[in-house]
Parts: C-alpha cells; sequence; structure tokens
C-alpha cells in the first residue's frame, strides 16, 4: 500500500512539474522586457502586445486543450506542450524582427493554455479525496518555482553577461533547457485511468489503478468510475448550451467570478512587469533584478504555504484572507508611488508588492485551479474548465495590455489603487457565492453542487 502511495505521489509530481516548464518559460519574458522595448523601438501598445500575445494564444489554447485532452488524452496534451515551449524559446531567441517574435510568443501561449487545463484535470482524476487539494495544488507550487528559476536566470545573465545586446536572447532561449528532459520523464508516466475507462480501455485502466492505488481498491474504483460514466452515457455529449443550462448556473457564476477576480487584482501586470515596477519606484537597474527575485522566492515560500493548509484551513477562508492581504498591500504600494524620498518610495513599494504576491500565492494562486477542477460535474469538466478559463485568460490579457497605458495616463500610484478596491470587493463576493469543497469526493460535489443549482 505504502509503495502504491508512493507511486501515486511520484505520477503526480511528474505532471505537475509541467508548470515548473509553463512558470519558467512564461517567465523569462520578464527580464528581457527592457531590452526587447530597446531593441525594437516599441511603444506603449506594442510594448503591451508584446507581453499579452503569449496570454492571447493561451485563451485560445485554454478552449481547445479541454476537448482535446478528452479526446486524445491528459499525457498526449502535455506531451505536445513540451515540444511547443522548446520550439517557442529557440525561436524567440533567434528573433530578428517584432514580428518573429510576436509569433514565438503566441506559439509559447498554446502551450501554457495546455499546461494550465491539462494537468490539473489529470492530477484531480487520480488524487484521493483527501488530499486532493494538496495535490492539484502541487501545479501551481511548480509554476512559481519556474517562475523563481526564470527571475534568477534572468538575474544571472545581467550579473555576469558579456553583452549585454545579447542578454535577452539568452534570456529567452535557455527555455529550452527544461523541456528536453522533461519530455522523456513524461512518458514514464501512465495516462489518467479516468481517461482510459472512458474510452473502453478496462484492461488499461484497472492496470494504472492498481499501480496507483494498490489491486484490492483498483477493483472498486474502476466500478465506481464505470456507474458514473454509464450515467452519463444515458445523456447526449456535453455540449456549451449544457454549462449555460440552468442547473448548472451556480457553479457556473463561482467559475467565472473567480476567475475574473484572479486576474483583475493585478497578478500578471505585476509578475510580468516587475523589473519596470521596481525602476519607476526608484530602484536601479541591477537592484530591480534582485528584487525580482525576492518576488520568486516570496512567490515559492507562500504557495508552500498554500498547499500545506488547504486541505486543512480549506479553500474559502484562504481565498477571503488572501483577497483581503491583496487589497490591502496593493493600497500600500499605491501610497508609496506618492512618496516623495526616493529611498522610502522604493521600499514601500517593495513591501507592497512582496505582500500582494504572498497574498495571491496562499489564495487566489492555488485556490482557482482546485476549485475549477473539483466544482464541475465529472462529465464536462474538460469543457467547462476550458471555457471558465478562457474568459480568466481574456481578463489577463486585458489587463496586461492595458497597463503600460495605465502608468503612463493614471499614473503608478492609481493603477494600484484600482487593483486594491477591487481585490477588497472580491472578499465580500467570495464570502457570499464560494461554497466549500474539502474533503468531498468528486462525485459528492456534483451531486450536491448541480442540485443546489
Amino acid at each position: 500500500m505504502q509503495a502504491n502511495r508512493h507511486r501515486a505521489i511520484g505520477t503526480i509530481l511528474v505532471v505537475a512539474l509541467s508548470g515548473f516548464l509553463m512558470g519558467f518559460d512564461g517567465s523569462l519574458f520578464t527580464g528581457a522586457v527592457r531590452s526587447i522595448e530597446i531593441e525594437f523601438g516599441l511603444n506603449e501598445f506594442e510594448l503591451g502586445w508584446a507581453v499579452t500575445s503569449m496570454a492571447v494564444a493561451s485563451t485560445v489554447s485554454i478552449f481547445i486543450s479541454g476537448p482535446l485532452a478528452d479526446r486524445y488524452g491528459r499525457r498526449t496534451v502535455l506531451l505536445l506542450a513540451t515540444c511547443v515551449f522548446a520550439a517557442s524559446a529557440l525561436l524567440a531567441a533567434l528573433s530578428e524582427n517584432f514580428a518573429t517574435l510576436i509569433v514565438a510568443r503566441l506559439l509559447s501561449g498554446f502551450g501554457v493554455g495546455a499546461v494550465l487545463v491539462t494537468a490539473p484535470m489529470y492530477i484531480a482524476e487520480i488524487s484521493p479525496s483527501a488530499w486532493r487539494g494538496r495535490m492539484v495544488s502541487f501545479n501551481q507550487l511548480f509554476i512559481v518555482l519556474g517562475t523563481l528559476a526564470a527571475f534568477v536566470s534572468n538575474y544571472l545573465i545581467v550579473r555576469f553577461g558579456d553583452a549585454a545586446e545579447w542578454n535577452w536572447r539568452w534570456m529567452l532561449g535557455i527555455g529550452v533547457a527544461p523541456a528536453i528532459p522533461y519530455f522523456f520523464a513524461l512518458l514514464l508516466v501512465p495516462e489518467s485511468p479516468r481517461w482510459l475507462a472512458m474510452h473502453d480501455q478496462l484492461p488499461s485502466a484497472r492496470r494504472v489503478l492498481g499501480r496507483l492505488a494498490g489491486t484490492d481498491r483498483a477493483d472498486t474504483e474502476l466500478e465506481a468510475v464505470l456507474v458514473s460514466l454509464e450515467h452519463e452515457a444515458q445523456r447526449p455529449k456535453p455540449a456549451l448550451t449544457e454549462i449555460l443550462s440552468p442547473a448548472l448556473r451556480g457553479v457556473l457564476i463561482i467559475g467565472l467570478v473567480v476567475g475574473v477576480l484572479q486576474q483583475i487584482t493585478g497578478i500578471n501586470s505585476v509578475l510580468s512587469y516587475a523589473v519596470v515596477i521596481f525602476e519607476r519606484a526608484g530602484a536601479g537597474a541591477n537592484a530591480s533584478f534582485m528584487q525580482t527575485v525576492f518576488v520568486g522566492l516570496v512567490n515559492v515560500v507562500f504557495t508552500v504555504l498554500a498547499l500545506l493548509l488547504i486541505d486543512r484551513v480549506g479553500r474559502r477562508p484562504l481565498l477571503m484572507f488572501g483577497c483581503f492581504g491583496i487589497g490591502a498591500f496593493m493600497l500600500l504600494a499605491s501610497y508609496g508611488f506618492q512618496v516623495e524620498d526616493e529611498a522610502q518610495s522604493s521600499l514601500l513599494v517593495l513591501i507592497g508588492m512582496l505582500g500582494f504576491v504572498a497574498s495571491f500565492a496562499f489564495s487566489l494562486g492555488p485556490g482557482m485551479w482546485v476549485l475549477f477542477s473539483e466544482i464541475f460535474p465529472n462529465r464536462i469538466r474538460g469543457l467547462a474548465i476550458s471555457c471558465v478559463g478562457v474568459v480568466n485568460s481574456t481578463v489577463c490579457v486585458i489587463v496586461q495590455f492595458l497597463f503600460p497605458w495605465e502608468l503612463e495616463t493614471l499614473g503608478d500610484s492609481k493603477t494600484f489603487l484600482i487593483y486594491g478596491v477591487l481585490a477588497l470587493a472580491g472578499v465580500a463576493f467570495i464570502w457570499r457565492l464560494v461554497p466549500e469543497t474539502r474533503g468531498r469526493s468528486l462525485e459528492e460535489l456534483e451531486k450536491a453542487l448541480v442540485r443546489r443549482s
């Protein structure tokens, strides 16, 4: 039994490592933003497009990745995403013009969307309910570890790079490095047993369940899956209109509110433009890169905290407390930009950004994807996560694209003030709408939430 548990955890960790690849590839651009702006002579809207083009592609990818994972398998989609990450990193590093760079960013976005949807889906399907939230959160942990690794990589390239004009190319091209070994690691993990059963590959499903849960429990778990699938088979294939049905209205609203809230509080603006933000607050070039590393460290530490608490404290309390912290620290950063003393302003903004990232990391960061993997019925989970993920990613695109314009038009202080107010409003939304899902099976949640809707 212990060996089966270790094997299951090992499988989950390998799948969750796709998050590291996504976080690493997506965050390398943060250090290259300023150099690329100069290299290609970009205005504020072109700069916004350079940053958000990846999110645009991920929006499309999120919409199609769920159905693709349902049709071709969770592992197959993750393998494809890994190849996409390697190709996009190489193309970005070799870009000779702005158009080629955008193509590379769009390609990377397709990989991001695939990982965001498929990895939590796979993990939720093979994790016992008692520690499912913790296991799904591992994906978010590896995303922030990848982000930290990217920030450290950027800092080291700036600190020790001999040719400054080549730094941004090294920053982007190094994304190839983790993709190659991860591709071969994925070949060692099995396909999801739920997916295998869904496609009538019952011997394979039983074999995988035997490896992950033990032979004694394999037949019992497979029987439960088959009962669920048999019930689903009596209904037509999931369609977009079904997600909009009155029976699912409640879970859809929950998903949409949490999905929008995660982005309108500014997390991807802060992570994508961190170096720019710290420079505007008065930090020097090297100091800005170092402070970005601090952001990455805080992100990792508090994601680990979420990992430890999410199955003990629950999803709802963490989301509420985290949103309150996000709002409070954004207001501190807003005030920091109003302080005339440059050293004090830089310190207050740094504290505000670190506190903001910490609050996000143990709440909306992992909490949103845990909820998405739990609240939607088994039959339409892939399609529903894709649809709500599209909304989340679309809001991300808008927020990131407008951020340079907001800084120049509204000013630093008002921009972060808006983020803070929206986060505080989110506390009320969560208190009113979001149920607690801790310790309940996917089937139990489906029965309760759909009936309640």
